[in-house]
């Protein structure tokens, strides 16, 4: 082999091995502003709900002498809306907690399709539930999973609109190591997701809704990894998306 053919093929590594480093760099960057602000986050959360306390027994206070019922019906909404932001900032950024038992996905499912029923009622999505998983039990925590789903299932719900489709589904599946996992999948019928949008999804306080907080997806991809789960989305413009998000199944 010639010496110019040695230096370059070597040039050539030594660019690969700097690429590299450079991703990790870059990578790291990423990790410590993401750290930074989930304490800010966390922090700004305590502040704005330790003052709604004050806020808010004050503001009962005045309304009680206010005869205007449609305005006192609308501070107690925006007070309701700003204390739900700042539960979603905190459960965001804090640390995981809570027990992990035997959990029962389609259960977990019914009840939070439940909650969310009468929006779909009322803007004419059809809900299908197909339900293929068996068992469809995984090790993790309720409360936790229910909030993602829950996030999820509005998710789609807005993504529709009016008069379209939303269906809930799950499948067992099995990993190259031999292990066996449980795929949820949420596809709605709606617009679908700009290329260019997709790879922020999950990105803390990005939206492209009007009245987003791009903190539910957020949400709901923490869940996942911290159920050792992924959450991923397959979506063309015009063509609805479709949420998968993967656990450890429990057999």
């Amino acid at each position: 082999m010639s010496s110019s053919h040695s230096e370059k093929k070597s040039g050539t590594a030594t660019a690969h091995v700097s690429a590299a480093g450079n991703d990790l760099q870059d990578n790291l960057r990423r990790l410590d502003r993401l750290a930074n602000l989930g304490l800010v986050s966390a922090g700004l959360a305590h502040e704005i709900k330790n003052g709604l306390v004050a806020i808010k027994t004050y503001i009962d206070l005045l309304l009680e002498k206010e005869s205007d019922a449609e305005m006192a019906g609308l501070v107690r909404r925006e007070l309701k809306r700003i204390d739900g932001l700042a539960t979603q900032m905190l459960r965001l950024s804090s640390p995981k907690s809570g027990t992990m038992t035997k959990v029962n996905i389609h259960e977990v499912l019914d009840h939070s399709l439940r909650l969310l029923e009468h929006q779909m009622t009322e803007r004419l999505i059809q809900l299908k539930r197909d339900y293929r998983a068996t068992p469809d039990t995984v090790r993790g925590n309720e409360s936790q999973l229910q909030q993602a789903f829950i996030n999820l299932v509005l998710n789609g719900v807005e993504a529709i609109g009016t008069h379209g489709a939303l269906t809930v589904r799950t499948e067992i599946f099995h990993g190259t190591a031999g292990g066996a996992g449980l795929k949820i999948f949420f596809e709605d019928t709606g617009a679908g997701i700009p290329l260019e949008n997709q790879s922020r999804l999950f990105e803390p306080f990005f939206t492209t809704k009007k009245n987003g907080t791009g903190l539910g997806l957020a949400i709901s991809r923490r869940v996942a990894e911290d159920h050792q789960g992924t959450i991923e989305v397959v979506s063309e413009a015009g063509r609805g998306s479709t949420f998968i998000v993967s656990l450890t199944a429990e057999l």
